[in-house]
Parts: C-alpha cells; structure tokens; sequence
C-alpha cells in the first residue's frame, strides 16, 4: 500500500510518499488509486494529499513529479 521514493527534476530532487490502493476510489486523486501523498523538496512540504488536497504543487517541477506519480500509481 505505501510506496516511498525520489524523483530527480531538473537541479530539485522530490521525495514522495503515497497510499494507493488496488482499485479508484472517490477519496483518491481523479477518483484514482492514490489517496494521500506527501511530496517534499529540500526538506519542505510542496504538495499533500489525504483524501482531498491540503497544498496543491505550486511550482512546475513538483506539477512534473506528480504527474509521473500518477501515471504510475494513480
């Protein structure tokens, strides 16, 4: 169920940490399989998801890493 990582952006290397589960849900991300996600970078929150988004990616480079996260895991 968790799965924990880093995803190297341009110069930002972003850690992540997320619950997916087997099938969607309306509690995940899009109604997905991801329902929390933590991404860090230099130690910092950038984007947080429990079962709705607490701090949606702000910057483009974490908008990147997620998208990958969801690709594979969503």
């Amino acid at each position: 169920m968790w799965k924990k990582g880093s995803i190297k952006v341009q110069d930002s290397i972003i850690r992540y940490w997320i619950k997916c589960y087997e099938r969607g849900s309306k509690f995940g991300i899009n109604e997905g399989r991801i329902s929390k996600l933590m991404l860090k970078c230099d130690g910092e929150i950038v984007a947080n998801y429990d079962r709705g988004w607490d701090m949606k990616p702000a910057d483009e480079e974490t908008k990147f890493a997620l998208s990958l996260l969801l690709k594979e895991y969503n």
